[in-house]
């Protein structure tokens, strides 16, 4: 659903076209508690920061793990809704919160539960 993907930017209403690029982790590359997830935005490299914390919190509110695929999908989801509410224009690089990260995880599982339909 988000590695590739459009969104409409709030204050420019253009058309952006939003593709999944990396997945890093980042206490390898600037030693921060985080997995980087990379976008490119038209183009423009775009950052989504996802604390390590809340693969903890999740797994001991749920028992279940982040994958690497459903970090990316909470990454995309996070940037689609920031783009479309105006958040942060411009900016190259957005740090989540564990509150953040879970909330936007919570919301991708809500997306994927509707998609697939009554059971």
């Amino acid at each position: 659903m988000y590695k590739d993907f459009h969104a409409v930017d709030r204050w420019t209403k253009k058309k952006v076209h939003c593709l999944y690029q990396a997945l890093i982790v980042a206490i390898a590359t600037r030693h921060a508690d985080a997995v980087d997830i990379k976008f490119l935005v038209d183009g423009r490299p775009v950052w989504i920061a996802l604390p390590h914390p809340a693969w903890v919190e999740y797994q001991n509110r749920t028992g279940k793990m982040i994958t690497d695929p459903l970090a990316i999908e909470i990454a995309g989801h996070y940037l689609k809704t920031a783009l479309e509410s105006g958040e942060g224009v411009g900016r190259e690089m957005y740090s989540l919160t564990v509150e953040q990260t879970l909330q936007n995880l919570e919301a991708v599982v809500s997306e994927e539960l509707t998609a697939a339909g009554p059971a």
